[in-house]
C-alpha cells in the first residue's frame, strides 16, 4: 500500500469524515508528519508549517511545496483556500493539529499562520502499522473523539421528520425545500388528497428517499433513479388520482415543457394524472406565475386550504 493510500487509512481510523479523507487530506497529513514516500510512519514528527510556504522566509516551511516536492502533486496556490477550508479547520476541529501553537496570538491574516500535529496524532501516526497502533488510537480518540461522529450527530439534530401514516419514519435534511415537502405530505395531502398514499418523496441530499417501487409498478410507472421524478408522488386509490407534486422554492414549476416530460415519464400510466405546483407563499409563486402550465393546480403552504387552477372548465382533475 502507497503512503498516500495509508495516510487516507490513518484519516479514516482518526474519525475524519468522508470529505477529509480524500488525496488533498492525505497528502496534506503526510507533510504534517513530514513523511516522504520511502519514510517509516515512525518516523513522523512535529513540524510546523503554513500551507503556501515562503522561500524567503522559511520560518513555517509550506504543505503545498512539500507535497510538489516529495509528492509531485502541484496544486495552484490560489488551492491555498481549499487546504484550509476543506482540510486544516477540520484537522483542527478533529484535535489532529493546533493552530499557530507557536504564535497563539497571531490575526487570522498573517502569513506566519500555520498548522503542526499535536502529541495525540504523532503518537498514534507514529504507531500505525505496529502492535501499538489500537492503543494509542484509543488513546487519541479518548481525547479528542471523532469529528465524523460529531458531524454526523450534528446532522441527526437538524433533521426534519415525518411519520407516514403506515407508521414508517423519514429523516429529511434540514431546508425550506424539505419544509414545503414536508406541508405537502401533512396539509396539502388531507385536504386535496383525502385517503391518499404516498408513492414517492425525494430529498434534497437523497432524492429517492422513499419511494414505493411496487406501488408505482403497479400503476404501469416504473422508477428510474436517473429520471427525475416530480417532488412528491400521490395516489387517490378512490378515484384513481395520481398527483405529481413539484415544490418549488426557487425554480422548476410545472411549466409546459415540465408537462410534456412527464407525459412521456408516464406513458404508460393506467391513473388520471394531476399537475400541481406547491409554493410556500404568495411571494414565491409570484415569481413563477408566468412559467406555469395551463390545466394545473397551484397550492401555497401559507393558505393550506385553498388550491388555485389555472384555466378550464374544473377545479381538479386528470388533463
Amino acid at each position: 500500500m502507497s503512503k498516500l493510500e495509508e495516510a487516507k487509512k490513518i484519516l479514516e481510523a482518526l474519525g475524519l469524515p468522508r470529505k477529509q479523507q480524500n488525496e488533498r487530506s492525505a497528502l496534506t497529513l503526510l507533510a504534517l508528519c513530514n513523511v516522504k514516500r520511502t519514510d517509516k510512519w515512525s518516523q513522523a514528527r512535529q513540524a510546523s508549517m503554513s500551507v503556501v510556504g515562503n522561500r524567503r522566509n522559511p520560518k513555517y516551511p509550506g504543505v503545498m511545496r512539500f507535497i510538489a516536492e516529495h509528492y509531485g502533486r502541484h496544486y495552484a496556490e490560489n488551492s491555498r483556500e481549499t487546504f484550509r477550508r476543506q482540510t486544516l479547520h477540520q484537522f483542527v476541529q478533529a484535535g489532529v493539529v493546533d493552530h499557530n501553537p507557536d504564535e497563539p496570538g497571531l490575526p487570522t491574516n498573517s502569513k506566519d499562520n500555520h498548522y503542526r500535529l499535536t502529541t495525540e496524532a504523532l503518537r498514534a501516526v507514529q504507531a500505525y502499522g505496529t502492535e501499538n497502533w489500537k492503543e494509542e488510537l484509543g488513546k487519541f480518540k479518548k481525547r479528542f473523539g471523532s469529528l465524523r461522529q460529531k458531524y454526523s450527530g450534528q446532522r441527526k439534530v437538524k433533521m426534519l421528520s415525518l411519520i407516514l401514516t403506515n407508521g414508517a419514519g423519514l429523516n429529511f435534511s434540514p431546508g425550506k425545500h424539505n419544509e414545503l415537502q414536508i406541508a405537502i405530505i401533512e396539509q396539502f395531502a388531507p385536504r386535496f388528497a383525502p385517503g391518499s398514499t404516498l408513492l414517492f418523496v425525494g430529498d434534497t441530499a437523497n432524492k429517492d428517499l422513499y419511494c414505493d417501487a411496487n406501488g408505482l409498478k403497479s400503476l404501469g410507472v416504473s422508477f428510474d433513479q436517473h429520471n427525475k421524478f416530480p417532488d412528491v408522488v400521490l395516489y387517490d386509490k378512490k378515484r384513481k388520482w395520481l398527483f405529481l407534486i413539484e415544490a418549488v422554492t426557487s425554480h422548476g414549476p410545472v411549466s409546459p415543457k415540465r408537462v410534456i416530460e412527464l407525459e412521456g415519464l408516464l406513458a404508460n400510466c393506467k391513473a388520471g394524472k394531476v399537475y400541481v405546483t406547491a409554493f410556500p407563499d404568495f411571494k414565491e409563486f409570484k415569481r413563477h406565475t408566468g412559467d406555469i402550465a395551463w390545466e394545473t393546480e397551484v397550492w401555497l403552504a401559507d393558505f393550506p386550504d385553498h388550491m388555485i387552477h389555472f384555466n378550464g372548465n374544473r377545479f381538479v382533475g386528470p388533463r
